[in-house]
């Protein structure tokens, strides 16, 4: 395997307090270190203008490989992926079959592998066929490199399931991720109940339905002792009551996607489908605590929470369209307007929380620069400016309102186990 050596970039890696303008070598898929410009290699980037930093990681993402092709498969989606800076990614099990036998993870690894584009660790299904009846083969699927559970969109809806599943998981030392919504409070609602889903006249989806299950999951994860993970927080009350969790020592993380940092619920007055999203777009004040809370260390990472729909589940009627939106590709460029722009996050901060963090919440030795680290690396260009066209993206699907939108910022040069995967094109 050919040397790398990166020239004259802006090194930054939150993992060693790093943040420095230098050169970086790369040798036999490993990081070696800072050197000197004059080091020799057989390939050499030149990074002026460049931000380095480890490579993004992204722990929930939907590739929908095996049963929903039409959507998404492994190959486009970690191809989008790359384009988006994202060396590894954490699969969802929502899948058809559902992955909750070890031989489903083993698929998703081999297709992975077969693509030849990130990183891809499996998520388990939590419970059987992801229904909340049943625990999957939690042992099994370990076996099968499963590094977290999860039933994807589907919350856990009964206490019971989750603490025996909290426990279980405890004894392999992998968290559960759930999705904290009560199913009762979301159903046939179209987006956040406020004043303007009633302006709007859509049934709303009351930020109560995140809140009341995030409390019933901390006391959960209190009294089993286990790791819980909630999935794309949204509202304030969340953010709050994690807080006092971290606070107590219980064993609680978090992530928010950029969607829910920059739009707010009045952006359905357009009424387009790819507006509507679960946990639905909220008002300004709650988007103000989702900031805070990542500035104060409240939530721990940054995801795109990645849900491709083919064209015609995306209807322009908005009340039949599917819940979610494409985010791996706009990851970067919207985190730099919601939080580099304004102010809210240094480099070094949002770096932090697109790779330290989510390394840690799922137990990868990734997301970091340190000598003998695997050489994920994400060479960012934050100044350049751009409208997202459809043949930008690299996934099978375009369901997302940043098309047409001028954006800043994007991934220039990506590479995974000291390889170069991805160059952006001009």
């Amino acid at each position: 395997m050919k040397s790398i050596l990166i020239k004259n970039g802006h090194i930054i890696d939150p993992s060693q307090n790093l943040d420095v303008q230098g050169n970086l070598l790369i040798e036999d898929g490993k990081i070696k270190g800072l050197c000197q410009a004059t080091t020799t290699a057989d390939e050499v980037i030149d990074a002026t203008g460049l931000i380095v930093s480890p490579g993004l990681i992204d722990i929930h993402v939907s590739l929908c490989e095996p049963g929903f092709e039409e959507d998404e498969t492994i190959e486009s989606g970690t191809a989008a992926a790359l384009a988006g800076g994202v060396t590894s990614l954490g699969c969802l099990p929502n899948t058809s079959p559902v992955v909750d036998d070890r031989s489903s993870a083993e698929f998703i690894l081999l297709q992975a592998a077969r693509a030849a584009n990130c990183n891809v660790f499996p998520l388990g299904a939590a419970t059987k066929n992801n229904e909340g009846k049943e625990l999957a083969e939690i042992g099994q699927l370990v076996a099968g490199q499963a590094v977290g559970f999860t039933d994807a969109d589907h919350p856990i809806e009964n206490a019971e399931i989750m603490r025996c599943a909290l426990e279980y998981t405890r004894m392999f030392d992998r968290p559960i991720l759930n999705r904290p919504q009560v199913p009762e409070l979301t159903d046939k609602g179209q987006m956040h109940e406020g004043f303007h889903s009633t302006v709007l006249g859509l049934k709303g989806i009351p930020a109560a339905a995140e809140e009341i299950m995030v409390n019933r999951d901390i006391a959960l994860a209190e009294l089993t002792q286990g790791r819980i993970h909630l999935m794309c927080i949204s509202t304030q009350n969340s953010v709050s009551q994690i807080r006092r969790a971290k606070q107590a020592g219980i064993q609680v993380t978090a992530d928010v996607t950029p969607h829910h940092l920059t739009l707010t619920d009045q952006m359905l007055e357009t009424y387009d489908p790819n507006y509507k999203v679960l946990p639905p777009l909220r008002s300004q004040e709650h988007i103000d605590a989702l900031i805070e809370g990542l500035k104060d260390g409240t939530i721990d990472a940054i995801c795109s929470d990645h849900t491709p729909h083919a064209s015609e589940k995306k209807t322009d009627e908005i009340l039949g369209a599917d819940f979610g939106i494409i985010g791996l590709e706009t990851l970067l460029p919207v985190c730099i307007q919601s939080l580099i722009i304004p102010g809210h996050l240094s480099w070094s901060e949002l770096i932090s929380k697109l790779t330290r963090g989510p390394a840690k919440i799922l137990g990868l030795s990734k997301g970091t620069l340190l000598p003998e680290a695997d050489a994920d690396l994400t060479l960012i260009n934050p100044e350049i400016q751009y409208i997202l066209e459809p043949a930008h993206l690299k996934s099978s699907s375009q369901n997302t309102p940043f098309l047409g939108k001028e954006l800043q910022g994007r991934a220039e040069i990506v590479i995974v186990s000291g390889e170069v995967r991805y160059r952006a094109e001009n």
